[in-house]
């Protein structure tokens, strides 16, 4: 007998409000998935989609074995707003949860539609900055070099990066800063520019086989900015 897996994944992380459900066997992978860029009507948007998403895989919210999440980077409030859904759900059915970050969740897609290894991610964090990353292909998923970073374009610059031959980019952070394109001139920009539920679900896959997963209660977003961002919200410090 098959072994079966269902995975529930939302991302409201960006301007893009996403959902995707996994229905894995040991035979076949059923993906069911909604993607639209929505801002400022994630709240409105996410709990329709994700009963339409269940409704077009044939599931129901008792058969998902794992709720996932895109944990940021990305808005604040998004970033919230996804969490915060995700636990809820997790909570219902008394299951467990994963994380993806949403710039692997990017370098995931550049790598599942061009088979390319080397992506570069960047997200317009707004204030003067992107939140930025390299990834490279391992064992078929995007697995992050180095660490993810808040920062200003002239500081990632300073850095003086010596860009991979053949290195994608992603997100919308080159758009927003044309230095930027300017100076990873010789890698391609994809049309990628928010993250995909979808492309969250073979990180997902992979925390599974590898018991990463975690209790609602444990589940976190990840901001890069936190520090500054919780100190604005009172009772923080």
């Amino acid at each position: 007998m098959s072994k079966q897996l269902n995975v529930l994944c939302v991302d409201t992380s960006t301007e893009a409000c996403s959902v995707a459900v996994l229905c894995r066997t040991d035979k076949e992978h059923l993906i069911s998935e909604q993607f639209m860029l929505a801002p400022r009507e994630h709240t409105s948007k996410i709990l329709p989609t994700v009963e339409q998403v269940l409704q077009q895989s044939g599931l129901t919210l008792a058969d998902i074995d794992v709720v996932a999440y895109g944990r940021g980077p990305g808005s604040f409030t998004g970033v919230r707003i996804g969490i915060s859904i995700a636990q809820g759900l997790a909570y219902g059915i008394e299951k467990e949860m994963v994380g993806v970050s949403t710039l692997q969740a990017m370098a995931q897609q550049a790598y599942k539609t061009q088979q390319v290894t080397d992506v570069y991610a960047a997200i317009d964090a707004r204030m003067g900055e992107v939140y930025f990353a390299h990834y490279q292909l391992k064992n078929s998923l995007m697995t992050l070099l180095n660490e993810e970073v808040v920062i200003k374009p002239a500081d990632l610059l300073a850095l003086e990066l010596d860009v991979v031959q053949n290195a994608v980019l992603v997100g919308s952070g080159w758009a927003v800063y044309p230095e930027l394109m300017e100076y990873f001139k010789d890698a391609r920009k994809l049309d990628i520019e928010f993250p995909n539920a979808r492309y969250m679900l073979d990180y997902v896959v992979s925390c599974v086989k590898n018991s990463l997963t975690v209790l609602p209660e444990l589940a976190t977003p990840v901001y890069l900015r936190d520090k500054i961002t919780w100190k604005k919200l009172p009772g923080r410090e």
